[in-house]
């Protein structure tokens, strides 16, 4: 049996891993702690929570409250999702993101070494394992290799530059005091949950409303897509067997033009909204709804700075150690997706509309 304590996981890709884990290691004890800051909700982890899966509101720049969290539940295994991860924040306001990314991922690093003295030669039980984003690696060309975890990095925005620094937090922890530590480096995620300021589920809404679809540039900018419970199956691949000290890259093998992503995204709901009916009484607004193309919605607007141009994960070294390929084709992930957006309703427009606040903020 396991103890977990899992950061930020009242977000995205944090409530998705501990939905998956909660439900493959029910026996598992499991500690949540969020800020919930704005991407932070209640509402992801509610019915998740249970004696062995417990939610704790907190900052983890609280160095005092996470090493007594680690005492308390006698914590053997961090999973650090906490951060700020929206790169057009990280250009409007970096401070926050230094804080989040960079003071909260060592705040987290010292009560760890505090708690599991890992100096005075303590049980090899303990594991921080740090998730952190393809982004640190920069910008690559068409025709450029993808990502290894020997690429040299070279981040480009705000957001990536803290979560390169706090990469480097997690790794002179294990050289210097010997922490065991892994680190993985993710793909872009899509799935259920997913922020709405985020590309899929905005584009999603925006058709639903009958709202412009904003495409940075001219849209040819490339992502590796990768489903949020694939992401969670490759993290338990790297705590179960992943080399101490070693980083793995965590994709989907999956690039995709933004502009096509989006061209998909409006194809699929012009068809489902051929094949129900019932759609268009629950979205009036949305173009399918009166026979319209939802590829209509479609504008062009000025490229963010810095923005980078292709990202590509290269899986070769958690696939050949770990034996991990992702399980979830595109096609099926964006079906799952789509259904999920289009069933629950109530979940996004709390977001839009910051109705999920009030939870939160009673904590």
């Amino acid at each position: 049996m396991k103890r977990l304590l899992v950061t930020g996981a009242a977000g995205f890709i944090g409530s998705n891993f501990v939905r998956y884990w909660v439900e493959t290691h029910p026996e598992d004890v499991v500690v949540i702690v969020d800020a919930l800051t704005y991407a932070g909700n209640r509402s992801n982890i509610n019915d998740l929570l249970s004696d062995n899966c417990v939610f704790v509101k907190s900052d983890i720049n609280d160095t005092d409250q996470m090493m007594a969290l680690l005492r308390e539940h006698q914590i053997e295994t961090i999973v650090h999702f906490a951060a700020e991860s929206h790169v057009d924040r990280s250009i409007e306001g970096p401070d926050a993101f230094i804080e989040a990314n960079i003071l909260g991922t060592h705040s987290l690093l010292k009560a760890a070494r505090q708690v599991w003295q890992v100096e005075k030669q303590a049980p090899d039980t303990h594991r921080f394992h740090h998730v952190s984003t393809d982004e640190v690696y920069g910008s690559l060309e068409p025709d450029d290799p993808a990502f290894t975890e020997l690429t040299a990095y070279a981040p480009n925005s705000p957001y990536s530059a803290s979560k390169a620094s706090s990469d480097f937090l997690v790794r002179a922890y294990h050289h210097t005091y010997g922490l065991k530590v892994t680190t993985s480096n993710c793909s872009n995620n899509y799935g259920p949950y997913h922020f709405p300021e985020k590309l899929i589920p905005l584009v999603i809404i925006n058709i639903l409303h009958g709202k412009a679809l904003p495409i940075y540039g001219d849209g040819k900018n490339i992502r590796d897509w990768l489903f949020v419970s694939d992401h969670a199956r490759g993290i338990e691949k790297v705590l179960n067997a992943g080399r101490l000290g070693e980083t793995y890259n965590i994709g989907g093998v999956n690039e995709w033009t933004n502009i096509d992503i989006v061209t998909l995204i409006c194809d699929a709901l012009d068809a489902r909204f051929a094949a129900d009916t019932a759609l268009a009484a629950s979205y009036p607004d949305c173009p399918a709804a009166k026979g319209v193309a939802c590829t209509s919605l479609i504008s062009y607007v000025t490229d963010r700075a810095g923005h980078d141009f292709r990202y590509a994960i290269d899986t070769a070294k958690i696939r050949d150690e770990l034996g991990y390929e992702p399980a979830v084709t595109f096609e099926q992930g964006m079906d799952m997706t789509l259904d999920w957006y289009l069933d629950n309703p109530t979940w996004w427009q709390s977001v839009l509309d910051g109705t999920y606040r009030a939870e939160d903020i009673d904590g």
